[in-house]
């Protein structure tokens, strides 16, 4: 599986970018300009450790950077990290797929956890793909899987698609 370095994000601007910007145009549009930086990185990139690798219609590349920061009590990467990767890529699927003027928020979040984490594992990757998309709910599904491909959880989401000025 190839990877790229993570960005360095002690040079990476961070920002909230105003909500009438994002959803004044089509999602794609939108995530492409994070993606290139046109727009500041959200500032859970940075603290989580997670960023965008791609983004086409329907379809979100996003990695990670496990550390012993995001331990549990148990010794290994905390599954709200995981869940947190996951969450990121299949929404972003989502979004990708949006109308000028529509919003989107997560209704349902599933994740199966299929091994355990460890800084040693060394950068993750998630890809998500859209499942469905209707009129107000959206569907995507992804997966984490480690440098050598193994599958280290998957997951599904279910968004709800605002109406403009909703």
């Amino acid at each position: 599986m190839d990877q790229t370095a993570p960005p360095d994000f002690s040079t990476v601007k961070t920002g909230i970018v105003p909500p009438e910007v994002a959803i004044g145009m089509p999602g794609l549009t939108f995530l492409k300009q994070l993606l290139d930086r046109t727009h500041p990185a959200p500032p859970f990139s940075a603290t989580a450790e997670i960023w965008m690798e791609e983004i086409e219609a329907g379809r979100a590349v996003f990695s990670g950077l496990p550390s012993e920061r995001f331990y549990n009590p148990m010794g290994t990467v905390h599954g709200g990290w995981i869940a947190a990767l996951l969450d990121s890529a299949m929404a972003c699927a989502v979004h990708s797929m949006l109308k000028a003027g529509q919003a989107y928020t997560t209704v349902e979040l599933k994740t199966n956890f299929l091994r355990p984490l460890f800084a040693r594992t060394g950068q993750v990757r998630c890809e998500a793909e859209i499942v469905h998309i209707g009129g107000r709910i959206a569907t995507s599904e992804g997966k984490v899987l480690d440098a050598d491909g193994k599958l280290i959880a998957h997951g599904s989401e279910t968004c709800m698609i605002l109406k403009p000025g909703a």
